[in-house]
Parts: structure tokens; C-alpha cells; sequence
């Protein structure tokens, strides 16, 4: 009977994510529960200590979000995103899917989808309005190329499958990089090709707008941004550089480090603004990586997890299409794909070798299926805000980016023959 009541707790769960009660709050609830009935409620506790700990994760998702930190109190961000508009204004042809991807690109060195969006559409979105496009589909474009973060290196979901399958996290980024470009341009493509054939990719009459013309780049402040990235890959792939210990905490600091010398920034405030963006990532992102680690220890104890891998042992694609489309469809009710797709990998990716797959595709899958969702979800944050940034209904811009969102999802799928 175990087992069954598990499941009523996790659909329990879900419901509760659904309707925004605080995730943290109900996936450390929901785990609790489960081995309290199992009647191990000290496995819960053991986990949210072993959670709390966890180097891999603390050092490289803390270190990123205190650059992010960074980039925002110096401005660099702002100056990668209108150095990046600058030439996506020049191809008027395609300025629709131009706009998506330039979002996407953003996106991998500012992994934060609702601080992308804000930056980048507060940018270019009043061109493609200028431009005749109709808001609704302007809005769409920065939304769609908002998961372009599943291949940053601070991305969660990427240093949690890199920890659990031992590869690097340049390797693990590596393994759904493909999958995920390809999704990329399929939602740019696709909400072109949905607008054209809507024709509201012309005539809108705009009010007075902004275009951010006026904003002077200066391009070194531009680069440091991306200067981290560039770090972690060479550290990666050339040789003579692999000894050096690029890790991704060192890359940020150094990246941090360069902010502060090339902006001429108070050192006080970059220290003190560094810092504060290591606190936020830990309450705010590994708070909820420690709740849905003890989500899947109650999952453990319960046995829910050892009834699903014997349903499901020798059936791969089971397994794949429930961390594709569970994570997704949570997503885009819920707002947010982190949940899911965090107590997805938490439970099931550690078991993959069961199903006869590996890790780290797996993880990332689920990782890449859970920001696909969120991209196309009316109540995600990054939505609100571009859609308040636009002046339309967040209903508006979440229905065009579905039909592109959900052939990615589906030719990701595929492209990870799991």
C-alpha cells in the first residue's frame, strides 16, 4: 500500500506546485511525509544535511549567480545586450528569428530568464514593434530564446547531472548542446513562420517608442561578460590549459576580478554585490535543489521509485518521455520547469544505468524539456515581464511560442535517442 499512498502524495505535490504555494515549502513537506509513513523520518533530515553540503553544486551555481550580481550593479550586461541588438537590427529580413536567438545566445552568459528577458527585451522589443511587428509576437521572440541557459555552465540542473554522472560540466553541457540548439532555432523559425502566415510580422502602427539606440556600447565592458564562458572551454579543450584549474567558481571570481578593473567599480560594492548574488543563489536555487533532495528520499523510503523501476526496467522510452513531457508540462503550468525537472534528476537520473541509459543525457533532457515548458507557460516570470514590457496579455505571447515549443520538444526527444 506504500507505494500507492506515494503516489497520491506526489500528485498531491504537483497540484500544490501548480497553484505557486512556495516550492520549496512543499517539496520538503511532501518528503517529509513520505518517510514519516514509511516510518524513517530521520532519512529526510540525513538528506537535507547531505544536500545542504554538496561542494559541486554550492560552488559553481552560488559562484555564477554573484557574477550575475556583478554584471548588473557594472552594467556589462547591458552593454552585451545592445552590442548583440546592434547587429540583430541590421537583419530587418529576419529580424523575428534574429531576436530569438540573439535572446538564446544572451541567455547562456545570463542564465537567469526573467533578468534576460528584461534586458534584452527591453531592447529589442520596441524595435520589432518599430519594425511593424505586432507586440504579441515581439514578446514571443525574447521569450522563446530564453533557455538558452540550459547550456550555461551555472545552470542547476546541468551542475546536479554533472555531479551524479562524473562528468565535467563543460562535458555534460556538451552532451545536450546539439538537442538544444536545434530547439532553438525550430522556436525561432516556428514563431516566424506563425507570424508570417498571420501577417503579423508587418503594419503594426506603433506608439512613441524607445528603441535604446542612444545607449553608447562600450565594448570592453561587453566582453566581460562572456569572458568566463570562454575561460571554462579552453579550460576544457586545449591541453596546455587543462592543468590550470579552470574551474567554474574560478572563472566567475577572475570574470568578476576583470569587472571590477576594466568598469572601475567600488570594490566594496562589487565585493558586497558578489556575495549578495551567492546568498540569493543559495536560498533561492539551492533551497530548492535540498527540498526536492528530500522529496526523493521520501520518494526512496516509501518505495515509489523502486515500484517505478520495476514497471519500467527494459522500457526506455517510457522513462525518457515521462522526463521530457512531466518536467515540461509542470513547466508550463506552473511557471517554472526548475521544480520538476530538479526532482526528476534527484529521483530517477541516479537510476538511468536500470533503464539501460546513462546520466547524463537523461538529466539534461529533462533539463532542456522542463525550459522549453517554461518558455511557453502564460505565468512564468520571464512571460510577465516581457509581455508588461510589450503591453499585451501574457496568454497572448505564451500561445504563439507554443507550436514551436512543443515541436522542439518532440525533435529533442529524438536527437537524444533515449
Amino acid at each position: 500500500m506504500l507505494p500507492w499512498i506515494g503516489i497520491l502524495i506526489v500528485l498531491a505535490t504537483i497540484y500544490a506546485i501548480i497553484k505557486r504555494y512556495e516550492t520549496r515549502l512543499v517539496l520538503f513537506t511532501a518528503g517529509l511525509l513520505m518517510a514519516t509513513i514509511s516510518l524513517k523520518p530521520m532519512a529526510a533530515f540525513e538528506q537535507f544535511t547531505k544536500s545542504m553540503t554538496n561542494a559541486g553544486l554550492i560552488t559553481a551555481i552560488c559562484s555564477v549567480m554573484g557574477f550575475a550580481y556583478v554584471m548588473k550593479l557594472t552594467k556589462c550586461d547591458q552593454h552585451l545586450v545592445h552590442l548583440v541588438a546592434g547587429g540583430v537590427t541590421k537583419l530587418r529580413a529576419i529580424l523575428i528569428p534574429a531576436s530569438t536567438m540573439a535572446t538564446f545566445l544572451i541567455n547562456i552568459a545570463l542564465p537567469s530568464a526573467a533578468g534576460c528577458s528584461a534586458a534584452v527585451g527591453a531592447v529589442l522589443i520596441p524595435v520589432m514593434m518599430a519594425a511593424g511587428i505586432h507586440p504579441a509576437v515581439a514578446a514571443a521572440a525574447v521569450l522563446a530564446g530564453t533557455f538558452g541557459s540550459v547550456l550555461s555552465p551555472g545552470s542547476a540542473h546541468i551542475v546536479m547531472v554533472s555531479d551524479m554522472s562524473g562528468l565535467s560540466v563543460v562535458e555534460t553541457i556538451a552532451v545536450i548542446t546539439a538537442a538544444t540548439v536545434v530547439a532553438g532555432l525550430i522556436g525561432a523559425i516556428a514563431l516566424a513562420v506563425y507570424a508570417f502566415i498571420r501577417k503579423e510580422d508587418r503594419g503594426y502602427q506603433p506608439q512613441d517608442l524607445g528603441s535604446g539606440a542612444e545607449f553608447k556600447v562600450n565594448f570592453l565592458y561587453a566582453m566581460v561578460p562572456v569572458i568566463p564562458l570562454v575561460l571554462l572551454i579552453l579550460g576544457a579543450t586545449v591541453p596546455a590549459m587543462k592543468d590550470w584549474g579552470l574551474t567554474v567558481a574560478a572563472c566567475m571570481v577572475i570574470g568578476t576580478i576583470l569587472a571590477l578593473v576594466v568598469t572601475r567599480t567600488s570594490p566594496a560594492e562589487v565585493s558586497k554585490s558578489f556575495f549578495d548574488g551567492m546568498g540569493k543563489a543559495y536560498g533561492d536555487v539551492i533551497g530548492i535543489i535540498i527540498a526536492a533532495g528530500v522529496f526523493a528520499a521520501g520518494l526512496g523510503q516509501i518505495g515509489l521509485i523502486d515500484m517505478l523501476i520495476n514497471a519500467v526496467t527494459g522500457v526506455q522510452g517510457a522513462v525518457a518521455a515521462a522526463g521530457t513531457w512531466g518536467p515540461m508540462l509542470v513547466a508550463i503550468l506552473s511557471g517554472s520547469g526548475d521544480a520538476a525537472t530538479i526532482a526528476f534528476n534527484e529521483a530517477v537520473t541516479p537510476h538511468a544505468a536500470t533503464f539501460g541509459m546513462e546520466m547524463a543525457p537523461l538529466g539534461t533532457l529533462a533539463s532542456l524539456a522542463g525550459s522549453l515548458g517554461r518558455s511557453m507557460s502564460p505565468v512564468a516570470g520571464a512571460a510577465i515581464v516581457v509581455s508588461g514590457i510589450a503591453g499585451v496579455n501574457p496568454i497572448e505571447v505564451a500561445k504563439r511560442n507554443a507550436p514551436g515549443m512543443i515541436l522542439a520538444s518532440i525533435v529533442a526527444f529524438v536527437m537524444m535517442g533515449l
